[in-house]
């Protein structure tokens, strides 16, 4: 029953911005440490950005690292990611992870697919 539903991608042009959303169900979501992860086409997947399960810390992939940042509602179990200066090697199919590695469970969304192109 556990859930998560990424929203919020779409066709942007380069130099926007976008923000995506992950809806958490089923779950007890502050006790989770949360992720975004990407895939771009022909590629394997990638880790974007990590949140500590309290919020109190964070970490980007380099590529990303000054653009986007990750954030979270714990009262509302919803995970963020707002993505500035997109470029079109950000274009990708974008993946809301959740994981407790002490009971080594991962839960997965469906994805959202951001296209950065002009």
């Amino acid at each position: 029953q556990v859930q998560l539903v990424e929203s919020g991608g779409g066709l942007v042009q380069p130099g926007g911005s976008l923000r995506l959303s992950c809806a958490a169900s089923g779950l007890t979501f502050s006790r989770f440490t949360m992720s975004w992860y990407r895939q771009a086409p022909g590629k394997g997947r990638e880790l974007v950005a990590v949140i500590a399960s309290s919020g109190s810390s964070t970490n980007y992939a380099v590529p990303v690292k000054g653009r986007f940042t990750i954030s979270r509602d714990n009262p509302k179990s919803t995970l963020y990611l707002k993505m500035n200066s997109l470029k079109p090697e950000d274009t990708a199919v974008y993946y809301c992870r959740a994981g407790r590695v002490t009971a080594g469970v991962n839960y997965w969304g469906k994805g959202t697919l951001v296209t950065v192109s002009s």
